[in-house]
């Protein structure tokens, strides 16, 4: 008889999700994770709650209310002398968030009877896991089903290798304990957009250097055209088509080389964040070793319900490619836990929200414009913007816009995008109707508060048969 159920290994939000979710069904559930506390204790929440999504909003919103004051505060009447930003303060403050949070996953183990063990796992044969603890103590472990979760880490490059001192990866650049003078970011995605943020706001000169052409190559064209506008005005300096080819650290700064297409660059920085994406955590998980198929890519392969080709492993989240989403991941954990516990579960890939969280904030979900085009599918459009919008008049900002996109024959929604003050917010509505195959009709039939940001997207919609009220 096996020791559990299901076996989970790691605790980020598909992990974690996936554990709580099997112990709620009634499965005898254990997790294992190696992140620990700078004391050496468990710190449940992987990559996302330690060193990733919720510290990363905790010192964008902190660098927001610096900016704030400093750039805004006097419209509304609020005077501030000798404003200055404490670093350590704002780290402090950002460390006790994660403590809270993660020890917030550690009650809801404990609520769910899930039972956790702290270390690096790996796979022994198709039952059986092996766990590592820190202080080397080695501990076997058997289970009916194993769930894989163990997410991804930062792509390194050797043009520009990581020291955690003058070269550092996301999780360095949520560390820093002074503010750089001069900040170099290799990488302009969601990662690099929002760590080039957060100092761009504290005061430090930010060049982010991209090898692609365009500006988030994936987002919709004019969303991603508005947000390159706003971020220049905001002083963030993004060179696009610049290929970095060598680093040098030398008398306390880095000489960061890189190609354009009019010349050989030469960049120089205090600090330099390499942000030029992630790849999939699997070293040291024996995974290829019991016959799981990985792609060249490292990733995981996984058929229906997330198996792997080994009957009663499953892999979610991060590891198996895909958007490398939390939220996707752990609403794919709860479709697997609910597999094993013999329901019907699917989930909807076509209504992935994505958010990258700069100012404004951009999210979409659904198809983009040349999407469609490529495909040949025939669309109209729709597009209010945020200037029109007596709330963000009255908020302080009226940059960006929403646009909806809807089929032409049919009115069915495609996709909705979103440049503005809290589009991570507003993109849950569009989430819904996509799933729920609305139409354009339907949002704009819907009735929105006044005075409300929502009330974009209801203008939107009612622009995608040219009938706006307040543009």
């Amino acid at each position: 008889m096996a020791d559990y159920n299901v076996i989970v290994i790691g605790a980020g939000p598909a992990g974690y999700a996936t554990a709580i979710r099997c112990a709620q069904l009634g499965m005898k559930t254990a997790c294992i994770d190696k992140w620990s506390n700078p004391a050496g204790k468990p710190s449940l929440g992987g990559t996302c709650l330690n060193v990733g999504c919720i510290p990363s909003k905790a010192l964008l919103d902190s660098s927001h209310h610096y900016e704030f004051m400093q750039t805004q505060a006097v419209a509304h009447g609020i005077q501030c002398e000798n404003l200055n930003i404490d670093i350590a303060a704002m780290q402090a403050r950002k460390n006790k968030i994660i403590k809270i949070l993660t020890q917030g996953i550690a009650i809801l183990f404990k609520k769910n009877k899930i039972i956790s063990f702290q270390g690096t796992a790996r796979l022994s044969t198709d039952k059986q896991v092996e766990i590592t603890a820190l202080d080397g103590h080695k501990k076997t472990l058997t289970a009916d089903n194993i769930i894989i979760a163990t997410g991804s880490v930062p792509v390194q490059i050797p043009i520009a290798p990581t020291d955690d001192k003058w070269i550092v990866d996301s999780a360095g650049a949520l560390a820093f304990e002074s503010q750089p003078k001069r900040l170099g970011v290799i990488g302009a995605g969601a990662i690099g957009l929002e760590l080039g943020s957060v100092w761009n706001r504290l005061g430090s000169q930010v060049t982010i250097l991209e090898a692609l052409p365009d500006f988030l190559a994936t987002a919709d064209r004019k969303i991603a055209t508005a947000a390159q506008r706003e971020m220049k005005k905001q002083g963030l300096n993004i060179h696009l088509g610049a290929n970095v080819t060598s680093t040098t650290i030398a008398n306390d700064e880095i000489t960061v080389t890189y190609q354009d297409k009019k010349a050989e660059q030469k960049l120089i920085v205090d600090k330099l964040i390499v942000a030029v994406g992630r790849k999939p955590n699997t070293e040291g998980l024996g995974a290829a070793e019991i016959g799981i198929e990985i792609n060249a890519r490292g990733f995981i392969q996984v058929k229906e319900h997330r198996e792997t080709t080994i009957p009663g492993i499953y892999a979610i989240g991060d590891v198996i490619g895909g958007p490398m989403l939390a939220h996707k991941g752990s609403e794919e954990g709860v479709m697997v836990a609910e597999h094993l516990a013999g329901q019907l579960s699917k989930m909807s890939y076509e209504t992935v929200p994505y958010v990258i969280y700069t100012r404004p904030e951009i999210a979409w979900v659904g198809k983009t414009e040349e999407q469609l085009k490529a495909a040949g599918i025939e669309y109209k459009v729709g597009q209010f913007p945020f200037m029109a919008s007596g709330r963000a008049r009255a908020y302080g900002d009226t940059s960006g816009m929403v646009r909806i996109i809807a089929e032409a024959q049919t009115d069915r929604l495609l996709g909705i995008h979103i440049l503005g003050t809290s589009a991570s917010e507003l993109i849950a509505e569009a989430v819904l109707a996509i799933e729920l195959k609305s139409s354009a009709e339907d949002l704009a039939r819907t009735i929105h508060a006044h005075p409300t940001l929502s009330e974009a997207i209801h203008e939107a919609a009612l622009g995608v048969d040219g009938r706006m009220i307040h543009a």
